[in-house]
């Protein structure tokens, strides 16, 4: 009998996952991949098969309001798929692992519940994270489960990079710089050898650019710095998050305009980026379709932003060879791209207006220093392949 290894990241409402088989004794290899999207509004399952075609395209009842749904709905497909394959393991995408877990681990008890702790620390993320691992334990009882964290990839960086610069028992009690996204990062570190081996060593900026979005700064595929912070607040502006901000706005809108926690909470992690600028979407594509000043503010603010923090990392890495554009928007919007490129022309940036209209892998001139790439992300693979080492059931995976 075939073994099968699963892979979800549990959104707030998306359940993304991939499927892998293993023939006999052979490696791992990509089965099936797809997700359930439009939870708690308009849910529907799609999948399709390591070629690309087409497993399922479904709407699903409204009573998919939630990851727990979503996940037993997802069960009875691939139950109905993959009838009597045995599920070997399955890994997830857990956004915080705090100080203590610093690389990948498997699920007991006390670390379910240390990772529930940190809950206040990733309130957009980590509660449904959690929430799939508790719904396969209940649904695949005896199943082993793998975390695999947003956090490990940046353990290591120079203390500088990881201060809050905060009072030493506040500092003690876990508050520092964790840094987030180190699962798409690591993917890009092990790639670029074979995409990019001219730079793959050397100082690097990767744009994660999407939804969520920050930059990371690496130097021999090692994370030297992010611009997240504690949480993934910091940094960048986002889709409904405002990236940096003064604290003293925070302490403003408890002291003066008299808001609870729970709606501070809210504004942050739910009401501010771009959304908050434009008070129309929190969806760059719609954005860059609407005319209007207010839509035109946003994307003037999350371009000048980004740009802003690549000069500071830069600074950081003490020069630049590679910008690497990965996730949703770094991915496929050319404007973006553009526009970024062209703010941090002083770096001596210079952009292939054909290439990067193509979505190419190299999108710099040629012989451009520092050279420009896009290069996809894929989480999943990873959360995979530390799932399979931890487990002793590794093997080549694609």
């Amino acid at each position: 009998m075939d073994d099968y290894a699963l892979v979800f990241n549990a959104g707030s409402s998306s359940l993304k996952f991939c499927v892998y088989r293993r023939p006999g004794e052979d490696a791992y290899r990509l089965e099936a991949r797809g997700q359930i999207d439009g939870i708690g509004t308009s849910p529907r399952l799609t999948a399709k098969d390591a070629a690309g075609t087409k497993l399922a395209d479904d709407a699903l009842d409204a009573w998919v309001r939630d990851g727990r749904a979503a996940l037993e709905v997802l069960a009875g497909w691939l139950r109905k798929r993959y009838s009597g394959a045995r599920v070997s393991s399955v890994g997830h995408r857990v956004v915080h692992g705090g100080a203590k877990y610093a690389g990948p681990c498997i699920i007991t008890p006390e670390v379910l519940k240390d990772l529930h702790a940190l809950v206040p620390l990733a309130p957009l993320h980590q509660p449904h994270n959690l929430a799939a691992i508790e719904a396969v334990r209940d649904q695949m009882p005896g199943v082993p489960q793998v975390a695999c964290f947003d956090t490990s990839f940046h353990r290591g960086q120079p203390a500088v990079a990881e201060l809050v610069p905060l009072p030493k028992e506040i500092r003690d009690a876990g508050v520092q710089r964790y840094g987030f996204h180190g699962l798409s990062y690591e993917y890009i570190a092990t790639v670029l050898p074979s995409v990019a081996h001219e730079i793959a060593d050397g100082r690097v900026i990767v744009a994660h650019l999407g939804s969520g979005a920050s930059l990371c700064a690496m130097k021999a595929r090692k994370s030297v710095d992010s611009t997240f912070g504690f949480t993934a607040l910091d940094g960048l502006c986002m889709g409904t998050r405002p990236g940096s901000l003064d604290p003293g706005v925070v302490l403003h809108l408890f002291q003066t305009m008299g808001r609870s926690a729970k709606e501070v909470e809210s504004i942050l992690y739910k009401q501010s980026g771009l959304i908050g600028i434009s008070g129309i979407s929190n969806d760059m594509r719609d954005l860059l379709d609407n005319p209007s000043p207010a839509a035109r503010l946003a994307v003037d603010y999350f371009v000048y932003q980004v740009a802003k923090h690549i000069g500071a990392l830069a600074a950081v890495l003490g020069g630049v060879d590679a910008l690497v554009f990965t996730a949703g928007i770094g991915e496929r919007s050319v404007e973006i791209r553009r526009r970024i490129c062209e703010a941090s022309a002083w770096l001596g940036v210079a952009l292939d207006a054909k290439a990067n209209a193509s979505h190419g892998s190299k999108i710099s001139i040629s012989g451009g220093r520092p050279s420009v790439w896009i290069i996809p992300t894929n989480e999943e693979l990873m959360i995979a392949r530390h799932t399979g080492a931890l487990l002793g059931i590794s093997g080549r995976r694609t």
